[in-house]
């Protein structure tokens, strides 16, 4: 493999030579050096460079589909090759939504380890539109996403169902209440995940179902990682719909507590998305140890 072109890539997904130089353990000057190789090559600029900021140019941005085609062809004949002496390699590039790096994925990764130490595995975290660009520009293989936006070139496969629920702090007067109607809904004041977010997108959907729309509820800030509304949550009066898998410890140490809404059951499945039309044997490799773990049928 030309390592010029593993420069190239690295540089070109960054944008930042600094960045690059630090990522392949190389010299800013190394990098700069590859890159103007690769220039004098093709005869032709790759990046434009204005001050401290660079940009690909459109030759820049053809070389790097190319690159990425050419990577892609590396990374299966690596592992193909190695299937045959029984010593499995190679890298696979993962991404997940937010909820599911935190709560899901781990223990299956756990075990795809104990069982395939020779794959490197790398994890991509993003909300589920961030995930799915990442899988069209061939960044990763595999997504698995809280949203299915249903993007024509991606094909998905339901992995495990999901509950959104309603949660607040135990010391919240609504607490005292058996049930929330939907017009308690407008009163009350809610964290929500960002734009793009798909446990956004089935929230809003489900509203929707019952007659209201986000905007009737009060936002009183958008944050962008579970965590960050968890601890929120803990530390006001606000409310916020979030996946029973991602509370389960703050359930069980009475820090947060569930409240029924009446008529309102927000339920979605989590999802596997790979590029359709587009499969490898370590991408088929890892989505089998994943069904096995949770005894699906995929």
């Amino acid at each position: 493999m030309d390592f010029r072109l593993k420069v190239f890539y690295t540089v070109a997904l960054r944008l930042n030579f600094t960045k690059a130089a630090t990522e392949l353990y190389i010299t800013q000057p190394a990098v700069s050096k590859h890159i103007q190789e690769l220039e004098e090559t093709y005869k032709t600029k790759l990046f434009e460079r204005n001050g401290s900021k660079i940009a690909l140019t459109p030759a820049g941005k053809i070389l790097l589909q190319h690159t990425k085609n050419i990577f892609e062809i590396y990374r299966e004949i690596d592992f193909d090759m190695s299937s045959f002496r029984n010593e499995r390699q190679g890298l696979l590039r993962l991404g997940s939504s937010t909820t599911i790096s935190q709560y899901i994925i781990s223990p299956v990764l756990a075990r795809f380890h104990q069982k395939q130490q020779d794959i490197k595995v790398n994890l991509l975290n993003g909300n589920t539109e961030q995930i799915e660009n990442a899988l069209i520009n061939k960044e990763i293989e595999i997504g698995i996403v809280e949203g299915q936006s249903k993007n024509q070139s991606i094909k998905y496969v339901p992995f495990i169902k999901d509950e959104l629920v309603l949660v607040c702090n135990t010391q919240n007067s609504f607490v005292k209440q058996n049930e929330i109607s939907l017009e308690d809904l407008k009163s009350m004041k809610f964290i929500t995940r960002e734009r793009g977010s798909g446990t956004l997108e089935v929230i809003e959907y489900a509203l929707k179902q019952v007659g209201l729309k986000l905007s009737d509820l009060q936002i009183e800030m958008q944050l962008g990682n579970t965590e960050s509304i968890k601890s929120y949550l803990l530390n006001s009066d606000c409310f916020a719909f979030m996946s029973i898998h991602a509370v389960g410890k703050e359930l069980k140490n009475n820090e947060l507590i569930v409240l029924d809404v009446k008529n309102l059951t927000i339920e979605r499945y989590f999802y596997i998305i790979t590029l359709l039309g587009k499969s490898d044997a370590l991408s088929e490799l890892f989505i089998q140890n994943i069904s096995s773990y949770y005894n699906l049928k995929l």
